[in-house]
């Protein structure tokens, strides 16, 4: 009963303050000071601005803006901390430096209501960087209450759901997505400086295809006809390849219609990227370079902290392929597995869940993840991977078994997938047929025949490397953030009303 009393009364208070700042911009506008008519106001400087050039602008005029996050009146002077995209500073407001009238418009002003401020920079007496308000002017009035700001924004659900109120709160998260902007730039020039065209290509297919994911399905009104949302980039990107467009790369959206955790959400952002005349050591080396230049960079060093890890981004990453690190980790030696059968009895034996269609290369991968992908925590390339699981891929001469293909992990994940890409049509039909099959026996995951992308393989692809990263992840390893849902802004939320 007490329990159920004090929420009643909390209640009771969050409504009496929210009818109090609507009072409060009632009157403002009946004073003819609406808050919200205000177009705009010109800002000179930043906060960090203003602290990293202190001896440099000590007594002269700026002007800033930004949300009051705390606020102390004591009679005929007062401070207040605003809050701007980097950061935060001390405003000195004194009624005698900017007038009786705009002081007791100050003194009435809520945290949370976004200022102009115009006045001196000084240093106060403790010795903190402050600016001496000569103005100050209300932009917009807040009508909401503000998290209590000792403890911060602190609840999860809440933090995803409300990122606005996040990003106030809690300055790490505006620093995240500030990198994670910056991680973007970096790729993009690091990729224009080795001569790649930056593309565009369609959302709405009607094959899905380029990636083993279930799709989204939607239909499109004007064509009537069922579409799907992509789930990988690499279908069109191949056909630019064919057109004569030598290198070529896009940063989009994709969308899987498959589980949520700390390293998937339904809808990411994914980068492909795919260059004629090379192959999977050619995009090795244009990784290993670009994920160092990118580190250095945003974080200003290639020693990254992640977790409870220090990954080592400056030395070269170790190459192995899949069958000598299931040796490595697992024991086993699937060169001397001989077929499907043995390699479903060992499987058996050493509890690895696999299901009756799966072949020796499937096995193979299963084992893999089971045994040896949670070891890889300094960045390592995985290759050489069974065909089986690679129907986009070339196969390795002189093991046709296996294909050109490799995953980049660090930290136990996986961060990047590349390949020798197949741009024999033959065999790519072939391959086609293999999904579909593997699609009618249950696999709701495999791709089907695209002809239109046939046609281009038919008319000729040269030789040519292409690689897919999960930007995101990236992201989470440069800002050092456990999670997906950390590192996108508005990450996919079960909706309340369900």
């Amino acid at each position: 009963m007490a329990d159920t009393q004090n929420t009643n009364v909390q209640e009771q208070d969050i409504h009496q303050l929210l009818k109090v700042k609507r009072e409060k911009l009632a009157n403002l506008q009946q004073a003819g000071k609406d808050p919200f008519q205000i177009t705009k106001y010109d800002v000179t400087h930043h906060s960090t601005d203003i602290k990293n050039n202190f001896e440099e602008l000590e007594g002269k005029t700026v002007r800033i803006a930004g949300r009051v996050m705390s606020k102390r009146v004591m009679g005929k002077a007062s401070f207040c901390n605003v809050q701007d995209l980097p950061g935060n500073i001390q405003v000195y407001v004194a009624r005698d430096s900017i007038g009786e009238e705009s002081y007791a418009d100050f003194k009435k002003y809520d945290v949370g209501d976004i200022v102009g401020i115009e006045g001196e920079v000084f240093k106060t007496k403790t010795g903190e960087i402050s600016v001496h308000a000569s103005q100050v002017i209300l932009l917009s009035k807040s009508l909401q209450i503000l998290p209590e700001k000792f403890h911060g924004l602190t609840n999860t659900d809440i933090r995803y759901r409300q990122r606005y109120t996040d990003l106030i709160m809690n300055q790490d998260v505006k620093d995240t997505f500030v990198k994670r902007s910056r991680i973007i730039s970096a790729i993009r020039r690091y990729l224009d400086g080795q001569g790649f065209l930056e593309v565009e290509t369609p959302m709405l297919v009607s094959n899905a295809g380029g990636a083993a994911a279930r799709p989204f399905e939607t239909h499109y009104n004007a064509l009537d006809e069922d579409v799907k949302l992509r789930i990988s980039l690499e279908l069109y990107l191949k056909r630019l390849i064919v057109g004569g467009m030598e290198r070529v790369f896009e940063i989009g959206r994709v969308f899987r219609n498959e589980g949520l955790d700390t390293r998937h959400n339904p809808e990411f952002t994914l980068m492909e990227l795919y260059q004629a005349y090379t192959d999977y050591y050619g995009m090795m080396d244009l990784t290993e370079n670009m994920f160092r230049y990118v580190a250095q960079e945003v974080c200003g060093t290639t020693v990254i902290p992640y977790a409870e890890e220090t990954i080592d981004l400056g030395k070269p990453f170790e190459r192995l392929t899949m069958v000598d690190a299931v040796k490595k980790y697992a024991g086993v030696d699937f060169d001397q597995i001989p077929d499907t059968a043995a390699a479903k009895k060992l499987a058996d034996e050493k509890g690895v869940h696999y299901e009756e269609r799966h072949a020796k290369g499937d096995i193979l991968n299963l084992f893999f993840e089971e045994f040896v992908e949670e070891h890889l925590i300094q960045p390592v390339f995985i290759m050489d991977h069974p065909v089986e699981i690679s129907p986009l891929t070339k196969r390795k001469p002189d093991k046709p078994d296996y294909v050109e293909r490799f995953e980049l992990f660090i930290y136990g994940r996986e961060m990047c997938n590349a390949y020798s890409e197949l741009n024999d049509p033959i065999d790519q039909r072939e391959r086609f047929k293999a999904q579909e099959a593997a699609l009618a026996a249950g696999d709701e995951e495999a791709n089907t025949t695209d002809e239109d992308f046939m046609n281009a393989l038919e008319i000729g692809m040269p030789p040519t490397g292409g690689i897919g990263y999960g930007i995101d992840r990236l992201v989470m390893l440069l800002t050092n953030s456990p999670a997906i849902r950390d590192v996108l802004l508005f990450p996919t939320m079960k909706s309340l009303d369900k």
